[in-house]
């Protein structure tokens, strides 16, 4: 008996899931973000090598649920070993105009702390802005803008990947 209902609620599902149209259109999630930090000569500040470098980093919501809202993101190198925050999502998005249906935009807040080292010797702890606008349409989700400490850093081109380079 239990599995006839089983069997009877599952066939059910399936002739549901049928008659849905195949015009229904997908949205395209591109969200993933990539920061690169180099010095005025052009050198990776993540890469331990260097003499001075931002060894570590770390990232908070500024509009958490609490003053310390850890972000996850993860440090990466890309094939000649350069290195680069990935940042996917965590920070919440406030909305800024969300007013059309058809493009709302919205906004997260990070604090980025810099740890800048000297032969593993803290110099110094650099608390720097960095604000993600995101564009939201029926059928694309995605990075628009990107502001590091109130300049605009990056412009969203159609078809072009999410990078940021920050020069200090």
């Amino acid at each position: 008996m239990k599995k006839n209902v089983f069997f009877g609620i599952l066939i059910i599902f399936c002739a549901f899931l049928s008659c849905r149209t195949g015009d229904d259109e997908l949205q395209r999630i591109d969200q993933i973000l990539n920061i690169y930090m180099k010095n005025k000569s052009g050198r990776d500040l993540f890469h331990k090598k260097n003499d001075s470098t931002y060894f570590t980093y770390s990232l908070n919501d500024v509009n958490g649920v609490a003053d310390l809202a850890p972000v996850n993101s993860t440090l990466k190198a890309t094939s000649d070993s350069t290195l680069f925050i990935e940042y996917i999502a965590g920070a919440k998005r406030v909305g800024v105009d969300t007013l059309n249906a058809d493009n709302k935009i919205y906004q997260s807040e990070i604090t980025v702390s810099l740890i800048k080292r000297l032969n593993n010797t803290i110099l110094d702890t650099i608390n720097e802005d960095l604000k993600i606008e995101y564009r939201m349409t029926p059928s694309v989700f995605e990075v628009s803008k990107v502001y590091y400490n109130d300049t605009l850093r990056f412009t969203k081109q159609e078809g072009s990947p999410n990078v940021v380079t920050i020069v200090k």
